[in-house]
């Protein structure tokens, strides 16, 4: 008499009964059009949470809210870190919904795994050479290698003891806000729409490069094609943060950099 287990695994060694592999389902993800309409409003988000930083300064002030006083509270150096770091906060809120609404993992839709050391490495010397390269054409073209409204901002900031704000602004919540919508959201679902990886790197990076449009066309293609190498790199090792690391040391370096030249 045979028990019902060991029939079950008599089966399991019958090749024509072969056992049943469960497979987790698919992640749902929003295609073309709904990632790109997520997206914008995520882009919205992210711009309302860091005017609201400005606005709550002036109330706090007692200022007028009218534009004159918001351009002029905005151009402070600590103002504008502080409003940097509040867009992190309303931006990975509007993506949480955007996700939630799908139904999927928030980790696994961003892929947020941290990445092997190579894969790491290799990022960084990717990085490296494309900086590198960038710079040695702003040499070659007398330009500078940093845009001057920055360096005078980081100077400033310095200057009026900001500089430790403006280090995490620029440093932490810029490259997580960017990298959660750009290399996260954005990259995953279209990814998955006809775009496919090629296309999804494309056009999440030009729209990063979008999001820093106070740079100039020379600035903007450097960004863009830093943006290609953080889109392969994402693509390459499944992991958004990577994108993250390799962005906040490279925002990292800049800020240290020109702060210390400018002394």
């Amino acid at each position: 008499m045979s028990l019902p287990n060991e029939s079950l695994l008599m089966d399991t060694l019958n090749p024509d009964h072969p056992p049943l592999i469960l497979r987790p389902a698919p992640l749902r993800v929003w295609k073309f059009w709904g990632t790109a309409l997520w997206g914008l409003l995520v882009f919205v988000a992210m711009f309302v949470g860091q005017v609201g930083a400005v606005l709550l300064l002036g109330v706090m002030r007692g200022l007028p809210l009218d534009m004159n006083s918001i351009q002029s509270v905005g151009r402070e150096p600590q103002a504008l870190a502080l409003s940097v770091i509040m867009g992190l906060p309303a931006t990975l809120a509007a993506v949480w919904l955007a996700i939630r609404i799908k139904k999927a993992s928030f980790v696994d839709y961003l892929a947020l795994r941290w990445p092997a050391w190579s894969q790491l490495l290799l990022g960084a010397a990717g990085l490296i050479l494309v900086v590198m390269a960038w710079e040695v054409v702003s040499r070659s073209f007398g330009r500078e290698a940093t845009p001057g409204f920055m360096t005078d901002l980081l100077k400033s900031g310095r200057d009026k003891g900001a500089a430790l704000l403006l280090l995490f602004a620029f440093s932490v919540a810029a490259p997580m806000s960017e990298e959660v919508l750009a290399r996260g959201f954005l990259f995953r679902g279209w990814s998955a729409s006809f775009l496919r990886v090629p296309g999804a790197i494309i056009l999440s990076s030009l729209v990063w490069t979008a999001v820093h449009l106070q740079y100039d066309l020379y600035f903007l293609a450097e960004v863009f094609s830093i943006g290609l190498w953080f889109g392969y790199m994402r693509y390459r090792a499944n992991s958004l943060w990577l994108t993250i690391v390799l962005h906040a040391l490279n925002n990292m370096t800049a800020v240290v950099l020109t702060m210390w030249l400018g002394g």
